[in-house]
């Protein structure tokens, strides 16, 4: 086995492995990352990401103090305050920050989901187009400015372990791309590899009975093992019962041109979603991220329907990033459509009088009829409005459940220190990005943060607090 050591070594090279890298190098440190793809384009979220910035689907540029009350709102009040105060009051440094290392941003839309996008924008067309857009030049920019202060980036090589001393993180265990072990020593290590999306294992162990039967809308990288090696060395993990995620036509399954867009939430969070009893069973008001986990707990999550009539096709159903109308159908989807409700869940393969039933009690509740909650799911209607399903033709969208990362993971504080299970951190521990918790919430009231500013943000302070660490050693 090979032995070598250097300051600080980051596991993974996503946006928050080179973000934390970067500010590591910054400080004159020697720093390691460690890639396990050879490729010189190594897959992960980040460079298929569409290059939004933002911080709960709103600008994460704006004044603090609204921007935490947009992520406490999105997350119900439990995201964890000290996560919560460290991205907010930090968004705007890292966005300045990045821009400062050669990363281009624009403004790729009026609304503040748009207002911080990479350059050159990534969300411009169905289907997977990352190559020279987005987040590939981004990470491409990141590797640069790493190797220019002297930082390495060896790709093709795995961690597999973390090597503990006394309860002290001092190096990572490896294995290179041609079989052969590799100790690695440091004086703090970072574990910033992605979430635990892809790992079917994990996947059925805290999301869903049926792994297989979810779209992975992802770049399948993200296998969980930081994770691990973290839980291994006594971390704490948080929130591992949610994802983010969207809902995408069915037939995205086996047809690539249909995922990561167009998404079909702007449908779902206006009409109504049934499963194959033909009956509603969550708060399609909550918003597709919630919907979609929703559907993902599901006996079968291929099973679910969203219904909506023209009114709704014509109206939100041309809301959003790529909307469902027209690109939905330009991708290679259909609509089920019939001018009757019988005659559409005939062609579903629902129950007619169930179907006719459940819509009856959505358009009382979209109507605010007073009891008429009752033996159904509440529908909240805000920030979504309910649209009642009343005129043909009627129309459905056989759908599946997107998951693009998991919302939970590692626990750590707001300087990325690892903490253990009694909550306290773990000597020489840090991790960063879609492989921690507690940002985000957890259980039902889990809601998507944004995964560009908790990756970046959160990169950025771990490095900070590593270079200050070893320094002041």
């Amino acid at each position: 086995m090979s032995t070598s050591s250097t300051d600080v070594i980051v596991i993974g090279a996503g946006l928050a492995g080179l973000a934390c890298a970067n500010k590591v190098a910054e400080a004159g440190l020697r720093v390691t990352v460690l890639e396990q793809s050879s490729d010189e384009a190594y897959l992960c979220n980040s460079r298929y990401t569409g290059g939004l910035f933002h911080i709960a689907m709103d600008d994460m540029a704006g004044e603090p103090d609204w921007v935490r009350a947009n992520l406490e709102r999105t997350t119900r009040g439990t995201t964890d305050p000290a996560l919560a105060e460290a991205l907010t009051q930090n968004a705007r440094r890292t966005l300045r920050w990045l821009s400062s290392l050669g990363v281009r941003f624009i403004k790729a839309g009026p609304d503040g989901l748009r207002r911080n996008a990479l350059s050159p924008p990534g969300v411009r067309q169905t289907g997977l187009n990352w190559r020279g857009r987005s987040g590939d030049v981004m990470l491409r920019t990141l590797g640069d400015r790493l190797r220019e202060r002297g930082g390495e980036l060896r790709r093709g090589v795995t961690a597999q372990s973390l090597q503990m001393e006394g309860g002290r993180c001092t190096g990572v265990l490896a294995r290179t791309a041609s079989g052969d072990a590799v100790s690695l020593q440091a004086r703090a290590v970072l574990i910033a590899d992605g979430g635990f999306q892809a790992n079917p294992e994990l996947v059925g162990r805290y999301i869903c009975r049926r792994p297989e039967r979810l779209l992975q809308r992802n770049a399948g990288s993200g296998q969980g093992a930081g994770l691990r090696m973290a839980e291994a060395a006594g971390a704490l993990l948080v929130g591992m019962d949610r994802f983010y995620g969207h809902l995408q036509h069915r037939r995205a399954m086996t047809e690539q041109d249909l995922w990561p867009y167009p998404v079909v939430d702007s449908l779902a969070t206006a009409a109504l979603v049934v499963d194959a009893s033909a009956r509603r069973f969550c708060d399609e008001g909550l918003g597709g991220v919630y919907v979609t986990n929703a559907v993902a707990q599901l006996d079968d999550p291929l099973s679910a329907v969203i219904v909506f009539d023209d009114a709704i096709w014509n109206g939100p159903g041309r809301d959003w990033l790529l909307p469902a109308n027209p690109y939905l159908l330009s991708a290679g989807g259909h609509l089920v459509s019939a001018d009757t409700l019988p005659e559409l869940a005939t062609r579903l393969n629902l129950d007619p009088a169930a179907l006719q039933d459940t819509v009856a009690r959505y358009n009382r509740l979209a109507d605010g009829e007073a009891g008429a909650q009752a033996d159904q799911p509440p529908r909240s209607t805000a920030p979504y409005k309910a649209w009642p399903v009343r005129q043909g033709p009627f129309h459905a969208v056989e759908i599946c459940a997107g998951i693009t990362y998991t919302m939970g993971g590692i626990a750590t504080d707001a300087a990325g220190r690892v903490l253990d299970t009694q909550r306290q951190p773990i000597d020489g521990l840090f991790a960063a990005g879609a492989c921690t918790g507690g940002l985000e919430g957890g259980g039902e009231a889990a809601g998507y943060s944004g995964g560009l500013s908790k990756s970046s943000v959160f990169g950025m302070l771990a490095g900070e607090a590593i270079a200050q660490r070893l320094k002041a050693a």
